[in-house]
Formats: C-alpha cells, structure tokens, sequence
C-alpha cells in the first residue's frame, strides 16, 4: 500500500511548512499514484484552507499510517 506525502505552508506564514500523511488504500500501483493522488491533495486542500500545498509524492505506507 501507498502514502501520499504532502508538504504545506502555512498561507498567512510561508516560512511555515509542514509534512502531511495521506493514507490512499486503493492506490497501489506506485508508477500511477502521482496522477491517482490530485484528488486526495485538492480534497486536503479544500478542507485546510490556511495551508498552501507545494508538493506531494507518493510513499510507502506504514502500520503506523493506519
């Protein structure tokens, strides 16, 4: 299983960024995820309006991701 990983600055304090951890059960073909992910990341990104997102990459998963 996938990750996406996602690194955001804080809008009002771009000096500010974070990395954020997305689980993605249904992605599972590393070669496809970048494409499969721009949902998850502008879904993440609507709901967190005060964070600007830079990047993201796909990773794999951990036990601790669940």
């Amino acid at each position: 299983m996938l990750a996406i990983i996602l690194s955001a600055c804080l809008v009002s304090d771009p000096g500010q960024c974070r990395d954020h951890r997305l689980p993605a059960d249904n992605i599972v073909d590393p070669t496809r995820c970048v494409m499969y992910a721009q949902p998850y990341v502008a879904k993440w990104a609507d709901e967190h309006p005060d964070w600007e997102v830079k990047k993201y990459a796909c990773r794999p998963s951990t036990e601790s991701d669940g």
